[in-house]
Formats: structure tokens, C-alpha cells, sequence
């Protein structure tokens, strides 16, 4: 399990870990959220910091996405718009894959970014209002790395035979994922009750994520032959996004 833990760290933050075993990616995927969360725990406390010394909260939850875009090197961003272009463009697979392949923005990427990080940054300034906010804010980011894990589900193929997609696709069984996700939930309700949120609205969230991460990994498969980086980081980004919409809900 350290192991895997190291790789997630390596893969997905910018936290030293040295030479991690690439053999590793089912525990890696399915650590994603704690290996990310020291990088959620800095962002929540730098966003509820800057509005304790008076900051506001809108431009608080513009410090959280800041923050984690950067212990993050923002690949989940870099995923999400390559992604979009990538699928968004109609082309046939091949030419849609060097589409992603190339990592220049075009439009459409351009709008899903604007779109997904004003959602982020506006639900992260109401979340970090609440009492215990802040560890709600750290919990929600770092449970949305647990969308990997039903991106890389036994049976979900690579579109190509290389790069981080063909590494994991396919690596985590579905009970280990049905297991992680009920752990993960727990976690999101229990933050959100701390933070006064009723009980229920995690529970929204989490349906909302499972739901947005089947379709974008369904659609990949259909469009692509399968995952990639980008469409990890993709679905990282949107769920990510789903999550912290949810937890403004009182």
C-alpha cells in the first residue's frame, strides 16, 4: 500500500517521492485521494487563512484553485481541455487522439476551463463560510481523485499503447472500487455534517460524480477505443467540479 501511495504521489502532486514502483497503479488509482490530500489540506487552509484576514471568500476559493492547480501541476486542467478539444472536435479517433496528443488550446478547451474553475473557485468560497469548512473544502478535493478508480475499472481499455492511460486502464477491480468509494463517501458526509451541510447532499454529489465519470469514460471508449491521460485528468476536473457544486447546498 506505501507503494502505491508513492506512486499516486508521484503521479499526481508535485510531493517529492523518489523512484516509485510503476508497477504499482491499482493501489496508486485507488490511493488517489490520499495521496492528494496534502495538497487539499494546504489549498482549504491558505483559502480559509485569506478570509480570516479579511479577504473575500470569492477571491479565497480563487487562492484554493490556485493552489491546487500548482501541487498539482495543473494536469488535471491540461487533461480537461485536451480533452474537450480532443472529443469535441468530431473527428475520427486517430485524428481526435493528436488532437490531445499536440496539448494546444482551442476554443472549446478554453470555455471548459473558464466554466469548470469559476465553478470551483464560487462553490469553494461558500464552502470555506461554513464552520469546519475548511476541512470539508480538503476532503472534497481529495475524495474527487477517487474518480480515477472508476476510470481505470477492469474491463476500460487504453485508446493508445502508451503514455499514463495505457499504465492504468483497466487496473482497479470493481469491488475494490465499490469498496474505496463507500470509504470515500463516509468521508464526504461526515466532513459536510461537521460543516453543517445536511447529510443528504453528499450523497448527491457522489451519484452526480459516478454518473458524469461513466459517461465521459463511456464516451472516451466510444470515441477513442479508450482512455488516456487527458481523459484522466478530465474526469478528475469535472468531478472535482461536481463535488463542490454539491457541497453548496445547505
Amino acid at each position: 500500500m506505501l507503494a502505491g501511495l508513492r506512486l499516486a504521489m508521484g503521479f499526481l502532486t508535485v510531493i517529492p517521492v523518489g523512484s516509485p514502483d510503476i508497477r504499482r497503479t491499482r493501489e496508486a488509482m485507488l490511493l488517489a485521494p490520499v495521496a492528494v490530500l496534502p495538497v487539499a489540506l494546504v489549498a482549504a487552509l491558505g483559502g480559509w487563512a485569506a478570509g480570516r484576514i479579511g479577504i473575500p471568500l470569492v477571491i479565497a476559493g480563487v487562492l484554493v484553485v490556485g493552489l491546487v492547480a500548482l501541487g498539482t501541476r495543473a494536469m488535471h486542467l491540461d487533461g480537461l481541455a485536451d480533452t474537450v478539444d480532443g472529443l469535441g472536435s468530431g473527428k475520427p479517433a486517430a485524428d481526435a487522439l493528436e488532437i490531445m496528443r499536440r496539448g494546444d488550446v482551442g476554443p472549446m478547451g478554453v470555455v471548459a476551463l473558464a466554466l469548470v474553475l469559476l465553478g470551483e473557485a464560487m462553490a469553494a468560497g461558500v464552502v470555506l463560510v461554513r464552520p469546519w469548512g475548511w476541512l470539508q473544502l480538503a476532503v472534497l478535493i481529495g475524495v474527487s481523485r477517487g474518480a480515477l478508480a472508476l476510470a481505470c475499472l477492469r474491463g476500460v481499455p487504453s485508446a493508445r499503447p502508451d503514455g499514463l492511460g495505457s499504465l492504468v486502464a483497466g487496473s482497479v477491480p470493481r469491488f475494490a472500487a465499490a469498496a474505496a468509494w463507500v470509504v470515500w463517501t463516509a468521508a464526504l458526509v461526515a466532513s459536510g455534517v461537521l460543516a453543517g451541510q445536511a447529510w443528504w447532499w453528499p450523497l448527491v454529489g457522489v451519484a452526480a460524480v459516478l454518473v458524469t465519470s461513466v459517461w465521459l469514460v463511456g464516451l472516451a471508449t466510444r470515441r477513442l477505443g479508450g482512455i488516456t491521460g487527458d481523459v484522466l485528468g478530465a474526469v478528475v476536473e469535472l468531478s472535482s467540479a461536481v463535488l463542490l457544486v454539491s457541497a453548496t447546498a445547505a
